[in-house]
């Protein structure tokens, strides 16, 4: 048995729900480890190490953290919007970075797709979250129910968006934890072909594209 301690009724809901999304990506993780294999020859983009002691890479948007305005920015530039949760010392964050995003078939197709912009997990910088509410970074990954880290929380377009409904609300994915490249790839393909409409879920669509690759 788990227990959450002071939590609220609602609050334990939203973290039995992200151990149960981790938990489902993570076994399918495992089932593909052996068919992904390394990054092998490709070339790396290395990141770089902020003052802050967070990776990024030098594309990542430049933002003031009002995310209505980030959202609608990246649907103005043809993208769509993810946001990734760190924190410093975070060794599955360093290794997203450094290992998984860093590939250059990878780094390219994000960079090309998606505004990318990262928070701390226990960060200071003020937020304006979508319905107007400004609270750090630190409040905003409680309101939203992030508890892992990396976490990538994927929005959707800017012509869906629900007035004074928050970031949680209208999220259209999220990956809780860090991945292989194949499996971390595949999510930004499956949100950006806007897979969360349709009936393939995300896994079976990992599946296909892994049947894919065997095939070839």
């Amino acid at each position: 048995m788990i227990f959450f301690g002071l939590l609220t009724l609602n609050e334990e809901e939203r973290v039995k729900t992200k151990i149960e999304e981790f938990i489902a990506i993570a076994l399918l993780a495992i089932v593909l480890a052996g068919t992904t294999g390394p990054a092998g020859a490709e070339e790396l983009i290395k990141p770089i190490r902020s003052d802050d002691g967070l990776y990024h890479h030098e594309w990542f948007k430049e933002s003031f953290l009002d995310l209505k305005d980030d959202l609608q920015e990246a649907d103005e530039a043809g993208k769509r919007l993810a946001i990734i949760f760190e924190q410093v010392g975070c060794i599955y964050c360093k290794k997203m970075q450094t290992e998984v995003l860093a590939q250059k078939s990878i780094n390219d197709f994000v960079r090309k797709s998606f505004e990318v912009v990262q928070m701390n997990l226990w960060g200071s910088r003020n937020v304006t979250d979508f319905d107007g509410k400004v609270m750090s970074e630190k409040a905003l990954a409680k309101r939203w129910g992030v508890i892992f880290t990396p976490t990538i929380v994927f929005l959707p377009e800017f012509s869906a968006l629900s007035p004074g409904t928050p970031g949680h609300e209208i999220k259209v994915a999220s990956m809780p934890g860090a991945f292989g490249g194949m499996t971390f790839k595949a999510m930004f393909e499956w949100v950006k072909a806007k897979g969360y409409q349709g009936d393939e879920h995300f896994q079976k669509y990992v599946i296909s594209k892994m049947n894919e690759r065997r095939a070839q």
